[in-house]
């Protein structure tokens, strides 16, 4: 307290009459952190406004579904969220695309203009209590010279206002029930004090702050723990009237979206009220029979409730009750204007920001009945596939990483569960006879299909094929899957669009992690209990497979074990198999005279066959005459030379003896390496500033198992091809200066190459 008095204004002198008498406090009213749609006042002026909002949203929402039953199904293609024709909205950093064709009625509130603040749970403040008793000693007491402030540490709990001391003016806490009227009191003296008004039955509260920040941030925070009370106390009433469930929600939804506050609890608490009048809405129903009327009131009820959360549920997670109360009317309900209108947003954002599946499955099973509900409209497979459009975005790049990981969840855990079941029914005795059976057996191959056809809509984005392929390589079914024909046949699709990657890091996948792991080469191979096509996608997969990156001895040692149906395939003109034999038989892959002899029929019996063979005689006489003994040791080429340079200088003459080969600085690539593998004797190798890369490097690893100095240096290779090296057991020297070599394939290599004596590993990460 000042001890001279200050000079006055008018304002100043009117304001501080105000405090001492008996009159309510005006409150400010020009606070500009408050929302523009509620009043400072508190949850009165939010409660009248949201109420009317929520009659138009209502009315709305009934207008439009009378109109929706007359629109054809065409129109039910844009109902979820996603069109043809996209927009972007407000929400284009959060990758959502909207549809042109979205409800009116679907309007979300708006956060306010303004500062934002943390929801304040405590903190230190002043405070003083004032008796509204119309008496002269309490008028004196409750004067400005006379009043005393106390110093207090409060704590804003979910019921009251305490103290951590409980003496002097807050010897008992302020219960939020007993709070009239929260506001802001503007300053009345030259001392700078920033006020809050509390209104209680018997008096009032002034918590004094700092700075207009903090006034404006416990005000908040106050009127939000009382309105958060109250919306509590309102809806655990299970006997309340449905009218005022719906409008008590919409005024706590219309809260959460509009205050100023930001804190985990702004979307929790609300969520967690939802929940607990969910849960018990629902164990109030199922303890009591329902007719046919209640049942269509509590349909309608329930629609009213989902259009009421959406625009909460679009920025936040919905919690485990809630995905329970959406999944039940989304399969009670496939149909519903509700489903098309609302869930889309709901389920895209769940795919977009959830971190782990298995702490709440509730969520996968809400995605998983979302997309079984849009899989039965009518042309439910293009509205999946556009539902997979909309959740990617425009972009070729989806700019959600968890998108993919998610989508990909669901549907492995949906079909799954669908084997689970098929078990379950085979283990039992089922009359396959029973009509309904049969209905049965068609909506479960309907819901299988739906999932394979998600996994088959993923594989036609480029960016996403990558992770497809590296999920299901080891294959993520159960056994009895395989022996399905309904799965089999349909995940053909899928299997082909991976295949159809022209990156080897991508086709390559379809084959095992390890080589004693089944692959999907060997699922789809003539005579497993998946083929249902006597091996033509089988053959198409080693086609694509042979013809890009796996013409190479280690991969055609593996077929060894598949000789019969390459062979099979081979007599019926398959031209695939017969240039793998072909390829078998000029890398000696197999071992056996007899079974030589046997491919080499194989191959005469058939046209195109007798002229692979041909071929490959034509080739071996080369290739003897090229490594005849004879020929120069050392050969170094010009600094321009080409893969077609030296093919030309090996197709002509015999380098049998040829020990050193240099291609520095030369215009080589990886395809000179089919040539390479050729020359028995070669010892060293320079490859200095070419574009040799792994491709090549696998290659020869392969082959030149003699080769002792071999030098890289400022080379594209990288650990992808790198690892092969340890094959080369009789490597002395090692160039690996200005390469991608990284520390781990680095150590890698000292452990696997005990020759090795002198390497070069300047200016890589390893260095």
């Amino acid at each position: 307290m000042a001890s001279s008095k200050p000079s006055k204004s008018l304002s100043q002198t009117t304001q501080q009459s105000s405090l001492s008498s008996d009159q309510p406090i005006v409150p400010h009213v020009s606070c500009p952190s408050s929302p523009p749609t509620t009043h400072s006042s508190g949850v009165s002026s939010i409660t009248s406004s949201a109420s009317a909002d929520a009659k138009v949203s209502s009315s709305r929402l009934s207008s439009h579904t009378s109109t929706s039953s007359t629109s054809s199904s065409s129109s039910n293609l844009f109902a979820f969220g996603c069109s043809h024709q996209w927009s972007r909205q407000s929400s284009l950093d959060e990758g959502v695309f909207h549809s042109t064709c979205n409800s009116p009625a679907k309007s979300i509130p708006s956060s306010p203009i303004g500062p934002k603040f943390k929801l304040i749970h405590e903190g230190d403040i002043q405070l003083c209590r004032l008796n509204h008793q119309r008496t002269v000693i309490s008028k004196i007491l409750s004067s400005k010279f006379l009043r005393r402030w106390e110093s207090h540490h409060l704590y804003l709990t979910s019921v009251n206002i305490t103290s951590k001391t409980p003496i002097g003016f807050l010897e008992v806490p302020v219960a939020y029930s007993q709070i009239e009227d929260v506001y802001i009191v503007s300053r009345w003296d030259s001392s700078q004090k920033f006020c809050i008004r509390i209104v209680i039955p018997d008096g009032s509260v002034l918590l004094q702050l700092p700075n207009k920040w903090l006034r404006d941030q416990w005000l908040h925070s106050i009127n939000w723990k009382r309105s958060m009370l109250k919306f509590q106390l309102i809806l655990i009433n299970l006997s309340i009237r449905s009218d005022v469930i719906t409008k008590e929600l919409k005024n706590l939804i219309d809260m959460s979206l509009t205050t100023p506050l930001q804190d985990e609890c702004i979307y929790q608490t609300p969520l967690e009220i939802i929940s607990k009048l969910l849960n018990d809405r629902q164990i109030n129903i199922n303890s009591r029979e329902e007719t046919p009327e209640m049942r269509a009131h509590n349909r309608e009820l329930n629609e009213e409730i989902i259009s009421i959360l959406s625009p909460l549920l679009e920025r936040t997670n919905p919690t485990q009750e809630i995905c329970q109360f959406l999944s039940q009317h989304c399969r009670l309900n496939p149909r519903s204007l509700v489903v098309r209108e609302y869930y889309s947003e709901i389920t895209q954002r769940i795919l977009k920001h959830n971190m782990d599946f298995s702490k709440y499955p509730k969520m996968r099973v809400l995605v998983q009945d979302y997309v079984l509900a849009i899989n039965s409209q009518n042309d439910g497979t293009n509205l999946v596939k556009l539902f997979i459009k909309c959740v990617h975005g425009l972009s070729s790049t989806c700019p959600h990483p968890r998108v993919l990981i998610n989508i990909i969840n669901v549907c492995l855990a949906a079909l799954s569960t669908l084997f689970e079941e098929r078990r379950a029914e085979r283990s039992s005795d089922i009359d396959t006879n029973k009509t309904n059976y049969h209905i049965i057996e068609e909506e479960w191959k309907s819901k299988i299909n739906c999932f394979i056809n998600i996994l088959y809509f993923i594989s036609f984005h480029e960016d996403w094929r990558p992770g497809l392929a590296q999920i299901l390589q080891p294959i993520p079914f159960p056994d009895i899957a395989l022996t399905i024909p309904v799965f089999t046949s349909s995940f053909k699709s899928v299997i082909k669009n991976i295949c159809l990657d022209n990156r080897c890091e991508v086709h390559q996948l379809l084959l095992g992690v390890r080589e004693e792991k089944e692959s999907w080469l060997q699922t789809y191979c003539p005579g497993s209990i998946a083929c249902d096509d006597e091996g033509d996608l089988w053959s198409f997969i080693l086609k694509n497979l042979i013809n890009c990156c796996c013409r190479r001895k280690g991969f055609l040692m593996t077929l060894n074990k598949s000789l019969g149906p390459i062979m099979l395939r081979a007599l019926r003109d398959d031209d695939t198999c017969q240039q793998i034999l072909c390829a078998m038989l000029e890398l000696n892959v197999v071992d056996s005279i007899d079974m030589q002899q046997q491919i080499i029929t194989t191959l005469q019996t058939t046209q195109t066959g007798r002229s692979y063979y041909s071929d490959l005689c034509q080739r071996q006489l080369h290739l003897k005459e090229l490594q005849q003994k004879g020929g120069p040791k050392k050969l170094t080429l010009p600094s321009r030379s080409t893969d077609a340079d030296v093919t030309k200088l090996l197709s002509c003459g015999s380098f049998g003896n040829l020990e050193c080969l240099s291609l520095a600085f030369t215009q080589v690539t990886s395809a000179c390496a089919e040539q390479l593998i050729k020359l028995p004797s070669l010892r060293y190798l320079n490859l200095w500033s070419t574009q040799f890369g792994d491709n090549g490097l696998q290659l020869i690893s392969e082959h030149l198992q003699k080769l002792q100095v071999l030098n890289l240096c400022e080379t594209p290779v990288t650990d992808k091809g790198l690892k092969y090296l340890t094959a080369m057991k009789n490597l002395r020297k090692l160039n690996l200066n200005s390469t991608r070599l990284s520390t781990q394939t680095f150590e890698r290599l000292k452990q696997k190459l005990p020759a090795l004596q002198e390497i070069d590993i300047r200016y890589t990460e390893a260095w």
